[in-house]
């Protein structure tokens, strides 16, 4: 296991899933690669691995990086409807871990949505 470089971004990723069989929230920490606003995981007993099994009941998901909270969903990508995003996904978690072989989900936060200021605040 090679952590990441010196000043590289955060090594965890704290992903919590709907468990499928009992309904209560399902926390791993896992390495992760960030492209743009989406974040990757990579898993690498694949379809096998129950948190994918557990996404895949219900794409919901909370995850936390560092400081920094997101809610949104996940989606399995496969390299026969997605090669490019896959291929580059699998090369970032190289760089950043030394290993990149295995199923890659992505996790997106949805769309960014214009901050509001509370009713009365100039």
């Amino acid at each position: 296991m090679k952590p990441p470089a010196a000043g590289d971004e955060q090594e965890y990723l704290y992903l919590t899933t709907r468990g499928r069989k009992t309904g209560r929230p399902r926390r791993i920490e896992i390495w992760f690669t960030r492209r743009g606003r989406s974040y990757y995981l990579v898993a690498e007993h694949g379809l096998r691995a129950n948190w994918v099994q557990n996404l895949l009941m219900d794409p919901r998901v909370r995850w936390r990086v560092g400081t920094a909270a997101f809610t949104g969903r996940a989606r399995v990508l496969r390299p026969e409807t997605a090669p490019a995003l896959v291929r580059d996904i699998q090369a970032r978690s190289r760089k950043k871990y030394g290993w990149g072989d295995g199923l890659v989900v992505e996790l997106d936060p949805g769309p960014r949505l214009p901050h509001r200021r509370p009713h009365g605040d100039p």
